[in-house]
């Protein structure tokens, strides 16, 4: 069998996610959140606002989930070792799915406060919540945007933009319910945004679990559709089909691939390896950085002599 661990050219790198750029957007919403989240629970417990409290315990559990994302992102280029021989890579996966766990549990805390204030509402003062939760928009709204332009390229990044894009549209329930109550004592309608924002989060995170289970069962990742690929490979000249694929996550950034690859029977080693090459370039077009190829002549494999 030939072993080949090939790492993609420039043009099939995903944008950002080697630079600083991202690790400073990672470094600046963990500071601002953890900042927010401070002033929010000064001044929750300051005006007696169960609201705020609840939010400024969201965002420490935002501010965990971006260490997390950090970690996972560092860790994403780590070396090899003799036990870990792809190194830390595949933490990113379960990075990503802690995230979105830890978003559905702050969906569910969100919905058992809200429902509890909704039997028993409480007098809040909507001026200072209002004003604390706008303060609110403008850091997770900033938060967000960091992370805009990596979100489809790796799934960290992307629970990292849905963390900061879900606390904006919890700070921005907040806002209008505060404003609502200043004027009104509708002190229940507090209960009632909070449990649409948590509907909006939860159907927001379904796809970032989705993608996160599957890749922490080495499904085929998003965006790959199996059939296409082993119908393009095998529209190569000299290529007569592919057996035993199996395609499956290294990292939320990284794919593997392991295949038999059948050869036409008149070509040489020589041109055989250059069509397995040729495989490998093309595998990359397909998001496929990384492949195992084993070549043999319809009924007559290879053998690892022949393939040096």
């Amino acid at each position: 069998m030939s072993e080949h661990h090939h790492h993609s050219h420039d043009h099939h790198e995903i944008p950002n996610l080697s630079s600083k750029q991202v690790r400073n957007a990672f470094y600046v919403g963990i500071a601002l959140n953890l900042l927010f989240a401070i002033i929010e629970a000064g001044f929750g417990f300051w005006k007696n606002s169960l609201a705020l409290l609840s939010d400024a315990g969201h965002n420490l559990s935002d501010v965990l989930s971006l260490v997390l994302a950090l970690i996972a992102f560092k860790l994403m280029n780590s070396k090899a070792t003799q036990n870990f021989t792809y190194g830390y890579k595949k933490t990113t996966v379960l990075v990503a799915l802690i995230n979105a766990l830890i978003l559905f549990f702050a969906v569910g805390g969100i919905i058992y406060e809200a429902v509890l204030r909704f039997q028993n509402p409480q007098k809040i003062e909507g001026t200072t919540v209002a004003l604390v939760a706008f303060i609110g928009i403008l850091i997770n709204g900033g938060s967000a945007y960091l992370f805009m332009k990596g979100k489809e390229a790796d799934l960290n990044v992307k629970g990292a933009y849905l963390h900061m894009v879900a606390d904006a549209l919890v700070s921005l329930g907040v806002v209008i319910a505060g404003i609502v109550m200043i004027y009104t004592d509708w002190f229940w309608l507090d209960s009632v945004m909070s449990i649409v924002i948590a509907l909006v989060i939860f159907f927001g995170t379904w796809d970032l679990f989705k993608q996160s289970l599957k890749l922490s069962l080495d499904g085929v990742p998003h965006g790959i559709d199996f059939q296409k690929v082993k119908e393009h490979i095998s529209s190569i000249d000299g290529v007569k089909g592919f057996k035993h694929i199996h395609i499956w996550a290294l990292s939320t950034t990284e794919n593997a691939l392991t295949a038999h690859l059948q050869i036409d029977d008149h070509l040489t080693v020589r041109e055989a390896e250059i069509i397995k090459e040729k495989v490998r370039h093309e595998l990359e077009h397909f998001n496929i950085q990384h492949s195992t190829l084993e070549m043999y002549f319809s009924e007559k494999e290879f053998s690892e002599e022949e393939l040096l």
